[in-house]
């Protein structure tokens, strides 16, 4: 290769910006629409992080509380009554389902021999587990979405790469030249597009395995709360069947 030449093609290699920004802008149309893809993803995900974030801590601090007032040995009714009227968390609610099947239950009820009690266990049991789903459900929504983006960003991001390396050997081709001042332009898009690929999928994947397992930690508390607040009106109901008999 001749001295111009190459002086050419160096100078080719120092006016192509490879900045974040002018990567993005001298892409090819096919490996922008993958950046924009992964770039979009990522801010979503981002938002979805930080909102489940906050969302789970404040549940979890919400049920400490709420706890240390269920067992400070404050009547049931009362407490009942004093957190009805306000905003409550998945175990606040969870405590105001049995409440109100048990009140139901026990005010519509005539005798409480062992059928009926048995039945107005279930009856509650069953309000209970239906509550905590429905909570558990609520705070698992958008986990989906962090999961496809965690499978799914880092082979989007390998097809911009292939693109921009088949561009790469096109221009190869076209110039028949097989300098790096060709190759670079083309490289550097498609590692580019890897690069956003894994900034967008390992925040994802690290968020949906930390969140899935603070879920069924929550989900286990709650579990565990419904079954002793069940069996605490198992007692009383049995109480009370003693008083009538």
């Amino acid at each position: 290769m001749d001295p111009i030449q190459s002086t050419q093609l160096a100078g080719s290699v120092a006016h192509h910006d490879f900045s974040v920004w002018g990567l993005f802008i001298q892409a090819d149309l096919v490996v922008k629409t993958v950046l924009m893809i992964l770039t979009a993803a990522s801010v979503w995900s981002w938002a979805i992080i930080i909102d489940k974030w906050m969302t789970l801590s404040g549940v979890d601090s919400k049920a400490d509380k709420f706890e240390s007032s269920f067992w400070s040995g404050e009547a049931l009714d009362k407490l009942h009554k004093r957190i009805s009227a306000k905003q409550r968390d998945p175990m606040a609610k969870t405590f105001c389902v049995g409440m109100d099947e048990w009140k139901l239950s026990v005010e519509n009820a005539s005798n409480f021999d062992g059928e009926m009690r048995a039945g107005v266990g279930q009856r509650i049991d069953r309000a209970m587990a239906t509550s905590i789903n429905r909570e558990v459900s609520s705070l698992e929504r958008y986990m989906t979405f962090l999961a496809t983006v965690g499978s799914t960003a880092p082979f989007i991001g390998l097809f911009g790469t292939v693109w921009g390396i088949m561009n790469s050997f096109s221009a190869i081709a076209g110039s028949q030249n097989t300098s790096l001042a060709v190759v670079a332009p083309g490289i550097a898009e498609a590692l580019f597009a890897t690069a956003i690929g894994l900034v967008a999928a390992i925040p994802s994947v690290v968020a949906y395995n930390k969140f899935n397992t603070d879920l069924g930690r929550y989900e286990n508390r709650l579990d565990a709360f419904a079954a002793d607040f069940s069996a605490i009106l198992s007692r009383h109901l049995e109480q009370r069947s003693g008083g009538h008999h």
